[in-house]
């Protein structure tokens, strides 16, 4: 079934990270769509480093999902404990943190079976530095929102790194081509947004550090997450 068009501001205000997708197959013109959005994105002086390898069914996608799928497991493992996922209001199933937990858990444990992992590259043309992404994840958000677009739904994520030889002997990535993120895609089980985030008074300042924006305010609605760090108290002058 073909999904319901939606605006750009429409997509940018309800692209949610999904993490639970059908076992539907991704047909080739719509990746190929998707890939097209996402090589549009912007790049320094228009060198256009960025590719992209997509892993589907194939023998070697096969193996690099079973590479990842295992990295990701040990890794929830350890983020789990560490955070305390289990303890507080995550002893409670029906709490949005145990509900998190519970997604994460499923998203690590059925890896595998993800319809496709796409490798988000980058040609190394200067010494590694922190500027590389700006090369590469503006066109990581065109590609999702494409999918979004599409009636698809994805996660960005970097834990590819923790099992990054063996990903790169089982891919034949060079060693000279930074892997930058790896996104998992695929029909969602669930649906998109709209999404909760920060109220904009807090995240927008007008003039300086801090200095509050009084037309930074959210459209009528919108809903909101106490998630992410706490703001830390000015420091005196």
């Amino acid at each position: 079934m073909d999904p319901e068009p939606i605006g750009l501001l429409e997509g940018l205000a309800s692209t949610r990270a999904i993490r639970r997708f059908r076992p539907d197959p991704v047909p080739d013109d719509d990746l190929a769509t998707i890939l097209w959005s996402a090589s549009r994105a912007p790049t320094g002086s228009n060198r256009q480093p960025f590719r992209f390898v997509v892993l589907r069914d194939g023998p070697r996608a096969v193996e690099a999902k079973a590479i990842l799928g295992q990295a990701f497991r040990a890794e929830w493992a350890t983020k789990q404990l560490a955070d305390g996922y289990q303890r507080g209001s995550g002893a409670d199933p029906s709490s949005p943190k145990s509900r998190m937990a519970a997604t994460m858990q499923r998203f690590v444990d059925r890896f595998e079976e993800t319809p496709v992992v796409i490798l988000a590259c980058s040609l190394r043309y200067r010494a590694p530095n922190p500027h590389d992404g700006a090369n590469v994840y503006p066109a990581c958000q065109n590609l999702l929102l494409a999918a979004r677009g599409l009636g698809y739904g994805g996660v960005m994520t970097m834990w590819h790194a923790l099992a990054e030889p063996d990903l790169r002997r089982a891919t034949a990535i060079p060693d000279d081509v930074w892997i930058a993120a790896t996104i998992a895609l695929g029909r969602p089980e669930g649906h998109h947004g709209p999404v909760r985030r920060r109220p904009l008074r807090e995240l927008v300042f007008d003039d300086g550090w801090d200095e509050p924006a009084s037309w930074a305010t959210d459209p009528p609605g919108t809903r909101f997450t106490a998630s992410g760090p706490p703001r830390s108290p000015t420091p005196p002058t």
